[in-house]
């Protein structure tokens, strides 16, 4: 594994910016603490030099730390992957909090041996001991600090990845879904239709063979738009047409179909297959002994920012409330499961009889998109 391979694999460089960032603000505020102390208060000593400061403290404390929290986070993740106790991750951390301090002082007097500033004859160790008790607790809360970024930085990570997970989930289940429901109507429409076309065949052999065209057009507009869980308005009343061409050869001059649709609305996207199977319910449901005549009205409109799809027509009436409808209706089951798979909650579906009691309704709205 090359050396690319590794930082990828070991180092966040998006976390160590992070640090590096948090650790930047601690030296800028450490460095206006020193020049107002130096300049407000007076405090005076000969042996302090600012360019000796900036580069042998502030520049090697800067790199070490830094340095040193980028090895906790590689660390820090591999404690992640191996589902290491807390108990053992806090004891690990307190250790590595105590020796940061530590490892900065050893190393600055070792860059001091160096550069000939400090000698090993007048190294002391006990000093060197008392520096590092003296800002312990101050090296204590700084790591601890920058190891909470580091956790929380992966703990967000992990949820990010997490949701994009789950998201990716819920679409390969939705298209499931919508696959399966999808191959339950198709061959439930196809039955109804070729059973038309057999009586049409002993009537007119003709008109059977233009309803086999329509019926050939429609069935290829059903599977190049098979893939897709939800098309244009405009594109599903395109394959609407073909239906109604085969179901006009059929009944004739009984059936009258009319649209109210204004054009704004023709580039919404709507399920796919949608308004087949209300206008093949509401023939199946509307002719009667009575009413032989059928008239069906497809209106589409916008309401409190929902698209609502609505078609009525004046024949029988509903003996049965919306409930038992659907408990019966291959049909209606299919667009009720397709609406919840696609919007959850937020839909209305309901079939009720209109309120001058002339024919029947069908009602569905959806989120305007």
């Amino acid at each position: 594994m090359g050396f690319s391979n590794l930082r990828k694999k070991y180092i966040d460089l998006k976390l160590v910016l992070l640090l590096a960032g948090f650790y930047l603000m601690f030296d800028i505020i450490w460095v206006s603490k020193i020049a107002y102390m130096r300049s407000v208060m007076a405090m005076k000593s000969e042996n302090f030099e600012w360019s000796y400061f900036l580069v042998h403290n502030l520049l090697m404390d800067y790199v070490v730390v830094v340095s040193y929290m980028t090895l906790i986070a590689i660390s820090t993740k591999r404690f992640l992957n191996r589902n290491y106790s807390w108990v053992k991750i806090i004891s690990i951390h307190t250790i590595f909090s105590l020796l940061i301090g530590l490892v900065i002082r050893l190393i600055g007097e070792f860059i001091s041996i160096l550069t000939g500033r400090l000698t090993w004859n007048n190294y002391d160790l006990g000093e060197t001991i008392y520096a590092f008790m003296a800002v312990i607790e101050l090296n204590f809360l700084i790591y601890f600090a920058m190891v909470f970024i580091i956790y929380t930085y992966y703990y967000l990570k992990q949820v990010k990845e997490a949701e994009k997970r789950h998201s990716k989930l819920e679409t390969q289940l939705v298209n499931t879904r919508m696959k399966m429901l999808s191959s339950q109507l198709q061959p439930h429409f196809l039955f109804n239709t070729l059973n038309s076309i057999a009586v049409l065949t002993d009537v007119d052999a003709s008109k059977a063979k233009d309803t086999i065209a329509d019926l050939s057009d429609f069935l290829r507009e059903i599977l190049y738009s098979s893939e897709s869980n939800r098309i244009s308005l405009d594109e599903e009343l395109r394959i609407l047409d073909y239906y109604l061409n085969i179901v006009n050869v059929r009944f004739s001059d009984h059936l009258h179909i009319t649209k109210h649709i204004d054009d704004f609305l023709l580039m919404k996207r709507v399920p796919a297959l949608l308004l087949q199977p209300l206008i093949e319910n509401s023939i199946k449901h509307g002719y009667s002994y009575d009413h032989t005549d059928l008239d069906i009205d497809i209106s589409v409109y916008e309401e409190e920012k929902m698209l609502v799809i609505k078609v009525s027509n004046n024949g029988e009436p509903l003996s049965q409330n919306h409930k038992d409808l659907m408990s019966k209706g291959v049909g209606l089951t299919n667009i009720d499961d397709r609406l919840k798979n696609l919007y959850g909650d937020n839909y209305l579906f309901e079939m009720r009889n209109k309120k001058d009691g002339e024919g029947v309704e069908t009602i569905i709205k959806i989120p305007e998109k």
